[in-house]
C-alpha cells in the first residue's frame, strides 16, 4: 500500500495519481509503473533517478558519504570483520555467531580447488590477453562444470552456486595471473585464511613457499571488503538485469565482470596507474594539476571523486589508513608511489579540489596497495571482480527469491517513421 500519492499533470490530459513509497533510508520513490498504460514512459538516461528494484542489502547516501551494508557501516565492517564475516552478512543478512562462521569459513575452504579440466580451457587463449578476458570466460564456464546445482528456483541450489563461486573466485583469478606469466598454477591450501590463500595462489611457486606476510594479508582482506557491495551499480545492474531472464548464476556474475571492466567503472583503479605513468615525475605535478583545473582541457585526474558520494568516500578513510600500512611495512621507495602520495597532499589541501569535493576515492588507494603488494595493474579489475563476487551473488538471489519480471528498459524513439522499400 502506497505511504501517500502525486499527481502527474500533462498539458491536455487528465491528472494522473501515481503511488509513493518511503524506504526505511533514503528519499521517497514515485511509482511510475502505471504510466505506460496511460500511453506515456519515463525518459531517465543512465538511471539517475529511478530505483529499479527493491533492496534490503545495501544502503548510500552519497551526500553524507554513508555506506550501509545490512545496517551495518563499512567502517566498522573494515575494522572488526574479515571478508567471508561480511559475505556471510550480504547473504544471510545478519551477522554470523562464532558456530556459524566457523562452519561458513570452513565451506568455503573445502570449495576453493576447481576441477581440473578447467585448467585446459586457459590454453585456448593468448598469453597476452587482459585477465578481465579470461575471467569472463572461465567463470562463464564453471556453469558446465557445476550443473548440478542449476535449478535457480530451488534455495539450496543457490546456496551451493553461491558458496562455489565465492571460494572458487581466488582460485581462477590467480590461475589467470599465473598463465599470463607462465608459472605453474598453484592448489589453494585449507589451512590459510581466504586472503592469505589468495597471496599464496599469486606469488608462491612450486619451488618456494614463502609465508604469507599478515599486514598484506590484512590489506588484501580489506580490500576484498570495502568492494564487497556498492548498491545498484552498473555491474551489480547487470547481474540483476541478466539474472531476470533466467539465466544461471555462473552466466549472470560473467555479465557483471564484463561490466565491471569498464574503465569507469572497475577498471578506475587501473585508469589511476596510467595517469600516473602519464604524469611521470613529481616536477610534472603543477602542470598537470593546471591541465585538470582547465575545463577545456580533457586530461582528468583519475582517483578523485565520485558519482555517488558528493562527500568523502566513506571507503576511502579505510583504504588510506591500510595504504599508510602496507607502505611503512615494506618501505618501497616507488618514484610512481611518491608521485600519488604528492597528488593525494594537493587534492587534501588545494581549494579547487576541496570546494568541489574531489577527494581521493577508493580507487585512488586501491591502486596504490595493489601495486605495491606486487599485483600487475592488468589484474587489478580482476581483484575488483573477486571482492564484489558476494554483493552481486546476494543481489542476484534476493531478486530470484522474491516476484520478479525480465528487465525490459523502454525508449524514447527518434528515428524514421515507417516508410516502404523502393522498387526495384
Amino acid at each position: 500500500m502506497a505511504d501517500k500519492k502525486a499527481q502527474l499533470i500533462i498539458e491536455g490530459a487528465a491528472p494522473i495519481d501515481l503511488p509513493v513509497y518511503s524506504g526505511t533510508l533514503g528519499p521517497d520513490v514515485v511509482d511510475v509503473r502505471g504510466l505506460g498504460g496511460e500511453g506515456y514512459f519515463t525518459f531517465d538516461p543512465g538511471f539517475m533517478a529511478t530505483s529499479s528494484c527493491e533492496s534490503k542489502i545495501t544502503f548510500i547516501d552519497g551526500e553524507k558519504g554513508v555506506l550501509l551494508h545490512r545496517g551495518y557501516p563499512i567502517e566498522q565492517l573494515a575494522e572488526k570483520a574479515d571478508f567471508l564475516e561480511t559475505c556471510y552478512l550480504l547473504l544471510k543478512g545478519e551477522l554470523p555467531n562464532a558456530e556459524e562462521k566457523t562452519r561458513f569459513d570452513s565451506t568455503i575452504k573445502n570449495h576453493t580447488m576447481v576441477h581440473e579440466q578447467l585448467k585446459t580451457f586457459f590454453n585456448g587463449f593468448r598469453r597476452d590477453a587482459h585477465p578481465m578476458a579470461i575471467m569472463c570466460g572461465v567463470v562463464g564456464a564453471l556453469s558446465a562444470f557445476y550443473h548440478d546445482s542449476l535449478d535457480i528456483n530451488d534455495p539450496h541450489h543457490r546456496e551451493i552456486s553461491a558458496i562455489r563461486l565465492i571460494a572458487k573466485m581466488p582460485t581462477l583469478a590467480a590461475m589467470v595471473y599465473k598463465y599470463s606469466i607462465g608459472q605453474p598454477m598453484m592448489y589453494p591450501r585449507n589451512n590459510l585464511s581466504y586472503s592469505e590463500n589468495f597471496l599464496h595462489m599469486m606469488f608462491n611457486t612450486p619451488c618456494e613457499d614463502k609465508p604469507i606476510n599478515p599486514v598484506l594479508a590484512k590489506a588484501m582482506d580489506r580490500i576484498f571488503v570495502l568492494h564487497a557491495d556498492h548498491e545498484q551499480n552498473a555491474s551489480t545492474s547487470t547481474v540483476r538485469l541478466a539474472g531476470s531472464s533466467g539465466a544461471n548464476p555462473f552466466a549472470c556474475i560473467a555479465a557483471g565482470i564484463a561490466a565491471l571492466w569498464g574503465p569507469a567503472h572497475g577498471g578506475a583503479n587501473e585508469a589511476v596507474l596510467r595517469m600516473l605513468d602519464e604524469i611521470g615525475d613529481v616536477s610534472n605535478i603543477d602542470k598537470f594539476v593546471a591541465k585538470a583545473k582547465d575545463k577545456n582541457d580533457p586530461f582528468k585526474l583519475m582517483g578523485f571523486g565520485h558519482r555517488v558520494y558528493k562527500n568523502f568516500d566513506p571507503r576511502a578513510k579505510v583504504m588510506k589508513q591500510t595504504c599508510d600500512e602496507v607502505l611503512s611495512e615494506l618501505g618501497i621507495d616507488d618514484p610512481q608511489l611518491e608521485l600519488a602520495m604528492k597528488l593525494e597532499e594537493i587534492a587534501r589541501t588545494d581549494p579547487y579540489f576541496v570546494e568541489r569535493n574531489l577527494y581521493p576515492n577508493v580507487d585512488f588507494y586501491s591502486g596504490i596497495i595493489l601495486k605495491a603488494i606486487g599485483i600487475p595493474t592488468e589484474m587489478f579489475t580482476v581483484i575488483f571482480a573477486t571482492g564484489r563476487t558476494p554483493g552481486w551473488i546476494a543481489h542476484w538471489n534476493e531478486m530470484i527469491s522474491m516476484p520478479y519480471k525480465i528487465g525490459r528498459p523502454r525508449q524514447l524513439y527518434t528515428g524514421a517513421t515507417q516508410r516502404d522499400y523502393p522498387s526495384k
